[in-house]
């Protein structure tokens, strides 16, 4: 359409948006950049919130795990609600539901000594709110991009949400020092509240509407159906579940240890992994222009450096080196994540995104509090160098083992999109081997947030 089309007499403005960043596409950017800056300084708060009523390290602990219970019990039941609902009113529910728990926290640290049981409640909501969120959120950002620029979309939502995710952490901080984490939980709830009123307008009426019939077990195996019936989407689920688990274990427990004793403390490591995310940003820049043909082949194969970070705090390198290696791993995650995405929008079905995506979470994140919980262990059984290294051989071996997948290999990038499911699979499904021994849930790896 020219810029001098329309009513007679009248010049229309052509419009500064490239044509996939539609209406859709640019409310939940936005509401992303919102909920970020205010979530990323949300989790510093509610730790110092902790430490400041008199909790010690075990009691932040407590707190974080009661927001991954719920999250992990609840993700495929969200997934199935996203997939019968409208997926924009299962979102600003969730928010609302963040708004009120976080609302509801700040006002306890502000005008009293909230106990360790209030905290662990209202943590415990927020992830239930998470829960039902991220499968509709996923599927509505998966849904609002169409043609061969989804993969420059998913990467400029990344970035805004990474730069935002570093922005918040940043600001978060400041806030802190300055009037107290109770007031940068009362900013996150508003977050949320802005949030929730961004997504109300998000259009879903070119959704079909599902019909209706069956349950939400009914849902759940239609959802289990899809995952299964297709070995590359499984396969890296699987790789994930333990890969996560270990990066993050080894980041959140291991690293601040070798930071503390060899690198001089808190300064240098929040150095590090502000080099993780500036990587991040730098992938999502670098994606807006690469676009491989075989996606799952480039993207598995930028999963290999995830195993650099924990070998370096097994050395352990200096900080410098160190942040090198961090900014190499983030800019090489988002490599897998722009596309670990557009292979999601171009192969599964719209109407059942969010249970796929149930699936993906539940996989992502499942593992990563049992990892944790052994990091002590075994460090104690094997030393710790031995535990980082462990991890690094983990992550490298999944890896090296997801790329004898065939269909991981060859899927490769196409314009149209799946509108039907694969036929079942007939042979049993394989099932992970059990694990062995980062940021919160949210904070794992190749995630949309």
């Amino acid at each position: 359409m020219s810029a001098s089309s329309g009513a007679p007499g009248r010049r229309t403005r052509p419009s500064r948006r490239p044509d996939w960043a539609g209406r859709n596409y640019t409310l939940l950017t936005a509401a992303a950049i919102v909920t970020n800056l205010g979530s990323q300084g949300a989790l510093i708060a509610s730790a110092f919130a902790v430490l400041q009523m008199g909790g010690d390290g075990g009691d932040v602990g407590l707190v974080a795990a009661a927001r991954t219970v719920p999250l992990v019990l609840f993700l495929l039941v969200g997934g199935a609600l996203a997939d019968r609902l409208p997926r924009h009113r299962v979102m600003v529910a969730a928010n609302a539901l963040n708004c009120v728990s976080q609302g509801t926290f700040a006002l306890l640290v502000l005008v009293g000594e909230p106990h360790l049981w209030q905290m662990m409640l209202l943590s415990a909501l927020g992830g239930t709110g998470h829960a039902f969120f991220s499968p509709a959120s996923e599927g509505m950002l998966l849904s609002s991009v169409s043609g061969e620029q989804a993969g420059r979309a998913f990467a400029l939502y990344r970035m805004a949400m990474h730069g935002a995710g570093i922005g918040g952490a940043a600001l978060g901080g400041a806030l802190i020092a300055v009037f107290g984490p109770g007031w940068v939980l009362a900013v996150d709830a508003t977050a949320f509240l802005v949030a929730a009123c961004l997504r109300a307008f998000l259009d879903v009426s070119h959704i079909p509407v599902r019909k209706p019939g069956g349950g939400m077990i009914a849902d759940l195996r239609e959802g289990w159906r899809e995952f299964t019936g297709r070995p590359w989407l499984w396969s890296i689920v699987v790789q994930f579940a333990v890969v996560n688990a270990v990066v993050v274990a080894a980041e959140a427990v291991y690293g601040p240890l070798v930071a503390e004793e060899e690198l001089g403390g808190a300064g240098p490591w929040g150095l590090a992994l502000a080099a993780f995310g500036a990587g991040t940003v730098a992938g999502a820049l670098v994606m807006m222009r690469w676009r491989p043909r075989r996606l799952l082949l480039a993207g598995t194969l930028c999963v290999f450096p995830l195993a650099l970070p924990s070998a370096a705090l097994a050395v352990p390198l200096p900080v410098l080196p160190l942040a090198a290696v961090l900014f190499l791993t983030g800019a090489s995650i988002e490599v897998f994540g722009v596309s670990w995405m557009t292979a999601l929008h171009q192969e599964i079905p719209e109407d059942k995104l969010s249970r796929v995506s149930a699936y993906d979470w539940l996989g992502s994140i499942g593992m990563v509090p049992v990892a944790t919980a052994l990091t002590g262990p075994a460090e104690e059984a094997f030393g710790r160098d031995a535990a980082l290294w462990g991890c690094s051989a983990l992550v490298v071996l999944l890896t090296a083992a997801v790329l004898t997948v065939p269909d991981v290999r060859r899927l490769s990038r196409r314009t149209t999109k799946v509108t039907k499911s694969p036929t079942p699979p007939t042979a049993p499904t394989p099932t992970p081997s059990p694990p062995s021994p980062s940021a919160d849930a949210e904070g794992t790896v190749g995630r949309t947030g």
